[in-house]
């Protein structure tokens, strides 16, 4: 009975599905991402009203379709390459009570903006279906599309350009391997998104300088090529 038992074991071991990842692979996930930023704005200056104009800027959160892909280099070590549809963000206007402009709270622009990031990432021998990842890496982000409202046009805001952005991101995350090919995901990931923004308020140039520094949360689908 013992000798039926240690066989019947052995062979459960050998059939049961590989869930390391192996030197090749290419893991596809595909899901929703929600970009959340951490924003920390300079004070607007206006140069031509004296610099400070006793006001700042927030950004809001948004979530799209996200997709990424990795490529194994071994069972440990992955080369990632982050994507998504593009990213639009309400723009707020804060703290302008005591502005030297006499504007109010509320909605300034919109900005469309794609964080494409390529990571190194490092997945932990756990010889079970959950493998947590940790990764480091770098992103460029393109931000496009910039406009402010209605309101803010009649008020005499014009010509918004927002820098591009270049930076690091570091995560945190893990695969769940529901068999060989298939496996759900959930990630953390930060990212250092560093902007100017010039804009035209009464015919006069003025900026901003935005710190967005977003959290950027994933839940997907994977498969393993």
């Amino acid at each position: 009975m013992k000798r039926t038992t240690l066989a019947a074991l052995i062979l459960t071991a050998l059939t049961a599905p590989a869930m390391a990842y192996e030197a090749g692979d290419i893991i596809i996930r595909a899901g929703v991402t929600t970009v959340a930023p951490n924003d920390d704005s300079s004070n607007v200056n206006v140069n031509a009203l004296g610099g400070n104009v006793g006001m700042g800027v927030g950004v809001d959160n948004d979530t799209q379709l996200g997709l990424n892909l990795v490529y194994m280099l071994d069972s440990n070590w992955g080369v990632e390459i982050l994507a998504a549809t593009p990213f639009t963000h309400d723009v707020e206007l804060t703290g302008t009570a005591d502005n030297a402009l006499g504007l109010g709270d509320g909605k300034l622009a919109e900005v469309t903006h794609l964080p494409p990031t390529i990571s190194a990432v490092y997945f932990f021998d756990t010889n079970s279906a959950f493998i947590p990842y940790i990764g480091a890496g770098l992103n460029y982000t393109f931000i496009y599309d910039e406009d402010f409202t209605g309101d803010r046009e009649e008020q005499t805001f014009s010509d918004l350009d927002l820098d591009n952005s270049f930076g690091w991101s570091a995560q945190v995350g893990f695969d769940y391997k529901i068999d060989e090919k298939w496996l759900i995901n959930a990630s953390a990931r930060y990212i250092a998104i560093d902007t100017t923004a010039d804009f035209t308020v009464a015919s006069v140039a003025g900026s901003v300088d935005v710190d967005i520094d977003p959290w950027v949360y994933t839940v997907s689908v994977g498969f393993v090529f």
